[in-house]
């Protein structure tokens, strides 16, 4: 590997170990076996670095998520059994990818001041929510745009909601099982 790889290596693992905004341009360096120098000949600055690579690992994470979602569910399973299958992935996910997602509501805080990370999340943001209107309702949004907005944007919703939950306490998060009998408490109460 050349400097530019090790550099986005070194501030992968100092993203997931440290967070964001904790992580220094000294401890890039030093993960990664580069200059302090080699961090602005290469990306400008430390947080062009750091927005690269938490970019790319959401990417990653995206992608390790769909193949989760979509992996071992049978083909003749209810959209309420493949529901609560893919819904109990997505738990699994949080702890498996804890970092990133307490790397995420932390950005959330500084959101006013970082305008490059607001953009490329409110982009991110959108691209879930098409995401899991496909992953979960099998919606293709280029045929449906408006339906995978509004159904994308109410799982987005109930990710974000019930991730927020599982961050403060993992041990009282919903199973599929349970979300699938609020729906459905929810959907009766009316």
């Amino acid at each position: 590997m050349g400097n530019r790889e090790d550099l986005l290596a070194g501030a992968k693992r100092c993203l997931i170990e440290k967070g964001y905004s904790r992580t220094t341009a000294r401890d890039i360096a030093t993960a990664s076996g580069v200059s302090l120098a080699g961090i602005g000949y290469h990306f400008r600055s430390k947080e062009a670095l750091m927005n690269e690579v938490l970019f790319e690992v959401m990417r990653e994470w995206g992608d390790d998520l769909a193949a989760t979602l979509t992996a071992d569910i049978k083909p003749d399973a209810t959209p309420l059994e493949r529901f609560e299958a893919a819904w109990d992935r997505v738990i699994e996910s949080f702890d498996r990818l804890r970092p990133l997602w307490v790397t995420q509501f932390e950005l959330l805080g500084q959101i006013d001041h970082t305008p490059d990370i607001r953009q490329q999340l409110a982009a991110g943001i959108q691209e879930g929510r098409l995401g899991l209107a496909e992953l979960f309702e099998g919606i293709d949004p280029a045929a449906d745009p408006e339906r995978a907005r509004l159904v994308g944007t109410f799982y987005q919703a109930m990710l974000t909601g019930f991730l927020s939950q599982w961050l403060v306490d993992p041990d009282s998060a919903l199973s599929g099982r349970e979300v699938v009998a609020a729906l459905r408490m929810v959907q009766n109460s009316g």
